[in-house]
């Protein structure tokens, strides 16, 4: 699985929405994507990708389109 792959399957499954949603999807958007939600979100990414994201790129992380960026960071390309 491609690490683009990986990423869309860990919003689809955390927030259970279309993957067809996901480059305009942000926070709130859908009652999933509360602070719990967020954090599973979080918490998958790392142990996906095998990093650990800093605070502020923790609460950065508002929107797929963000994150893609912000994974960047850590060496995700997307």
């Amino acid at each position: 699985m491609s690490d683009i792959e990986k990423y869309n399957l860990i919003f689809v499954e955390t927030f259970e929405v279309d993957e067809a949603i996901l480059p305009d999807y942000k926070y709130q958007d859908t009652p999933a994507w509360d602070s719990v939600g967020h954090m599973s979100m979080i918490a998958a990414l790392e142990e996906s990708f095998d990093i650990m994201l800093d605070t502020e790129d923790i609460i950065a992380f508002s929107s797929w389109a963000a994150g893609k960026e912000i994974l960047k960071k850590y060496d995700v390309v997307l």
